[in-house]
């Protein structure tokens, strides 16, 4: 390997690990390793973690790139974190409470995928508050306030020991550091935070029953806001560079959410791939899609559009001075996975994929492309099953918790080509998903003319083709492998004035691999045609609710 003078670190802390990438001031990956993090469910919806075991998995990642990478902490600049939007509860001194009905001391984490605060939030949006235009018009049980008055309402102890209530990126910069500064993007776009006004809203959280989070400045929630990418405190302290192996003072940034950090790593990819074929528009026209467990969407523009359902309009919460509106799936990745669990034929297939030394979509995957001679052919192997695989509910654009998915065309048929069908339908559900949100968007001025993607869920040829013809939009494909660390590692170049700033690292760090563009003609129809069908079984759904 040839000599590196410098640097950078991004460390991303998904739902069920923690990863660390090192990278070269020109996005290059040296190296990339990760550590599981525990993660416990319990009945009413209930997703927990503890912060100790997550920044452990943080340690052990960062030392296993950096012994992977054949460097030393010297040529380490910078270090950038993004996280899930989880929230993390510890008292004055820093130490954890429990947020969990198990009493569990070390369980002080409520997962972004939580959905305890579904009465909490339902009650929220009954007030109509001003700052709800910021969020799509309804709040989310997976945002922060909600999940804040079921703490208060449920587990009054815990909520009146805390001394600080935090997203998870902003806990981890905090435990590297111990600045309490919280990120523009996590308190905007998770905690109803103005950032366009640069102020906290005190009247939303007396309406709401939470006014004594705006005592003392909101010290509890946040008290001083600051840009991602901007230096924190004195940089890595003793104590993290000692369980980091890294150089104390080295300089840390203040981070993002894990999708937003995927569309940093993305949107701002130069205009031309290494091909030589056109890459569309600017991060104006671009959406980030990061697909994974979840999926989210992220689009910037330059003027506030507000879109019903769809989060936002934030401002510089990702791209700064632009707005940020996001969308996406509570369930992707994850909901294939329990899709094809659930066939009679899985037993078989995870035995035939396991043989291959492959996760049973990759296997799928796998087998649907040697079925067709050009992918975009797979959809036909869908036959008559059409999916909306809204098993968490629907993110974006009707904002509903309640919704369930719904499967349509099932037969006796129990073998392995039936389970490939409903994989591939599964998939083009997504897809349709995807296009319902750009519809929504664009109704309101907000032009899509590429989809980036980025998350392992994606990673597939097939996937990308099928993605790309549903949506009928191309989807370029990123040239690094780990978009998401690599916006992440973005920030701390930016933190360690190693590029002048987010959009000078977007610029210098990113880049295509390839655009795939989307299918035209028969199948073009036949995805219209499934559209048409899979918004129709999405509006039956919603039909009946028992109560």
């Amino acid at each position: 390997m040839a000599e590196i003078d410098r640097a950078v670190i991004g460390v991303d802390v998904g739902t069920g690990s923690a990863r660390a990438g090192i990278f070269t001031l020109d996005g290059a990956c040296l190296a990339v390793a990760r550590h599981d993090i525990a993660l416990f469910r319990e009945p009413g919806g209930i997703v927990e973690q503890s912060s100790d075991d997550i920044w452990t998995a943080v340690a052990v990642s960062v030392r296993a790139a950096m012994q992977s990478a054949g460097i030393d902490a010297e040529t380490v600049a910078g270090i950038g974190f993004d996280a899930t939007c989880s929230l993390v509860v510890l008292d004055p001194a820093g130490r954890p409470v429990t947020v969990s009905p198990t009493g569990d001391p070390a369980r002080n984490v409520i997962v972004w995928m939580d959905h305890r605060a579904i009465d909490q939030a339902d009650r929220i949006n009954a007030t109509g508050h001003a700052v709800l235009r910021y969020v799509g018009g309804r709040i989310s049980p997976e945002m922060e306030t909600p999940k804040l008055l079921w703490l208060k309402e449920n587990l009054p102890q815990s909520y009146e020991a805390a001394g600080h209530f935090m997203d998870l990126t902003d806990f981890l910069t905090w435990r590297a550091t111990g600045d309490t500064a919280r990120s523009i993007c996590t308190v905007t776009c998770k905690w109803t935070y103005l950032a366009h006004e640069g102020r906290w809203d005190e009247s939303y959280f007396e309406a709401i029953g939470l006014a004594d989070l705006t005592e003392n400045a909101f010290a509890r929630i946040g008290a001083r806001v600051v840009a991602p990418g901007s230096a924190l405190g004195r940089g890595l302290s003793q104590d993290a560079a000692a369980a980091l192996g890294l150089k104390p003072g080295t300089a840390v940034a203040a981070g993002l959410i894990d999708a937003h950090a995927g569309g940093v790593g993305t949107v701002g990819a130069p205009m031309v791939d290494p091909s030589g074929q056109g890459a569309g528009g600017s991060a104006l026209t671009r959406l980030g899609y990061v697909f994974g467990t979840s999926a989210c969407t992220m689009t910037s523009a330059a003027e506030p559009a507000f879109v019903p359902g769809v989060w936002g309009p934030y401002y510089s919460a990702m791209v700064p001075g632009l707005w940020l509106n996001e969308g996406g799936q509570s369930a992707a990745g994850a909901a294939i996975d329990h899709l094809v669990r659930g066939h009679p034929a899985f037993a078989q297939a995870r035995e035939d994929a396991d043989n291959a030394g492959l996760s049973v979509p990759d296997w799928l995957a796998d087998r649907a492309a040697a079925a067709c001679e050009v992918r975009s052919d797979a959809v036909r192997l869908a036959g008559p099953v059409i999916v909306v695989p809204e098993f968490l509910g629907n993110r974006a654009p009707l904002a509903d918790p309640q919704a369930r998915a719904v499967i349509a065309g099932l037969g006796f048929e129990d073998d392995l080509d039936s389970l490939l069908a409903l994989y591939i339908g599964g998939l083009c559900g997504l897809g349709y998903g995807l296009r319902q949100i750009i519809a929504a968007q664009a109704d309101e001025g907000l032009v899509t003319d590429l989809i980036v993607i980025s998350g392992g869920a994606g990673a597939s040829g097939l996937v990308r083709q099928l993605l790309a013809d549903a949506a009928g939009l191309p989807v370029a494909v990123p040239a690094s492998a780990e978009p998401v660390l690599l916006g992440s590692a973005m920030l701390g170049a930016v933190a360690a004035k190693c590029h002048r700033d987010l959009e000078a690292a977007m610029a210098a760090m990113s880049s295509f691999a390839t655009i795939v563009p989307p299918a035209g003609g028969a199948i073009a129809a036949i995805h219209a045609q499934r559209y048409r069908a899979f918004l129709a079984l999405q509006e039956a759904g919603r039909l009946f609710r028992p109560d």
